[in-house]
Formats: structure tokens, sequence, C-alpha cells
């Protein structure tokens, strides 16, 4: 009888200790999901934050290009001022009956007093319709040009025209057609002073195009024909952008 309550007690030790092992078990499994499900959700915060940092870093490079770009326009349209601006000033001098106007002969000898005077009429058109474009009146600033060039095709204002409605379209983002006008100061008025200058934007209208294959060699051979003119200094700019 005392062997069976040796035996009975020996058991319930042995049943209890193994209770009390797999408890153990049991908890330090609990504690063990816990702490990967912890670092789980730890991972999931930290790539969700890696996702926003990333689309931070986008959206910073992406407002960069988009200040760089404006950056370049704002320079541009300075550039433009000063072109302008020096047109100006080399057309008045090279140009003295804009200036001046030239008086015509006398019609009544007796009364020389009265004389009418003459003006330029191919100068004040041109100048009118520049006052267009100065305006910002794209649309009837080429009408304007345009008409310019029927009128006095041999003007020495006639290469100038076709420039700045070649500035005009572009400057409405109508690249074709700002191509085309440019292109024709090239090929119509080659002799002309607004060659380089036209060079240049054709270059820059091709690469507005995404036609970087046309506006490298153009704007390399601006820079080789005419290596002193800014234009040829502004292509340079624009070759080492792209």
């Amino acid at each position: 009888m005392s062997r069976i309550r040796v035996f009975i007690a020996v058991f319930s030790i042995l049943t209890l200790s193994g209770c009390a092992s797999q408890d153990t078990v049991l908890r330090k499994q609990a504690e063990h999901e816990s702490r990967l499900e912890s670092l789980a959700l730890g991972s999931n915060i930290s790539n969700q934050r890696i996702s926003s940092l990333s689309n931070e870093v986008r959206d910073l490079q992406e407002q960069r290009k988009q200040d760089a770009a404006t950056i370049r326009e704002m320079r541009d349209s300075i550039m433009n001022l000063r072109a302008l601006t020096d047109e100006i000033l080399v057309n008045k001098s090279a140009s003295p009956s804009a200036a001046t106007p030239q008086k015509i002969e006398v019609i009544n000898r007796e009364d020389p007093g009265t004389q009418p005077q003459k003006t330029d009429v191919p100068s004040e058109a041109y100048l009118k319709a520049f006052g267009l474009y100065s305006a910002d009146k794209y649309e009837e600033a080429i009408e304007s040009f345009s008409a310019f060039i029927k009128a006095y095709p041999d003007s020495e204002y006639a290469a100038n025209a076709q420039y700045w409605i070649g500035e005009c379209y572009y400057t409405r983002s109508d690249l074709p057609k700002a191509l085309d006008s440019f292109n024709k100061v090239i090929s119509n008025y080659p002799q002309g002073n607004k060659v380089p200058d036209a060079m240049l934007k054709a270059g820059y209208t091709l690469f507005a195009m995404k036609k970087p294959e046309k506006a490298r060699p153009l704007l390399e051979t601006l820079i080789s024909k005419y290596p002193e003119s800014p234009a040829a200094a502004r292509a340079k700019e624009k070759l080492l952008q792209h």
C-alpha cells in the first residue's frame, strides 16, 4: 500500500512538473510572438516612413526642376529685353531718318516756313508692330509684322520683323510656327544681323520640341560661325545644360 502511495506521489510530482514546464514554454512562445509582432509593426512603420520620405524627396526634386526652368525662363526674358533695347538703340543710330524726319521739296517757294515733312513710313510701321509685341499683344504683333514684311520686303527691318514673329510664336508655345519663323530669318536674310539670334532661338525651340539631335548641330554651327556674338555665348550655356 505504501508503495502505491509513493508511486502516486511521484506521478503527481512529475505531472505537475510537466505542466509547469509547458506553461513556461507557452509563456515564452507568447513573448516571442509579441516581440515578432512588435518588430513587424515597427518594420511597417519604418517602411511607411521611408516611402513618405522618398515621396518628399521626389517632390523636392521636381520642385527644384521647376524652379530651375523658371529661372531659365526669367533669364531668357531678361536677355530678350536687353536684345530689344540694343536693337532699338542700333536702329536709331543707323537710321537718322527715323530720328530726324527729312524735308521734302518746297511746294510753295513763297512760304518756306510751312514746308510739310515726310516721315519714314517703314520705320514707323515697324515700331508700331514692335510696340504691340512689347505690350504682349502677340496676335496683333504677328499680323502687324507680317503686313510690314509684305509691304516692305526689302526694308532693313524685314529680317527683324521676321525674327519677332518667331518670338511671338515662341512665347505662345506655338513651337512649330516659331521654328518656321526663325528658319525664315536664316534662309531669307542670311546677311542680316538677326541671323545669330534666330539660330539660337531655333535651337531653343528644337530642344523644347524634344529634338536634341537637331538642336545641338545648329547651336554648334552658330558658335562656329559667329563665335564673338552674344548668341554664341548663350548657345554654349544651352549645350552645357543638355
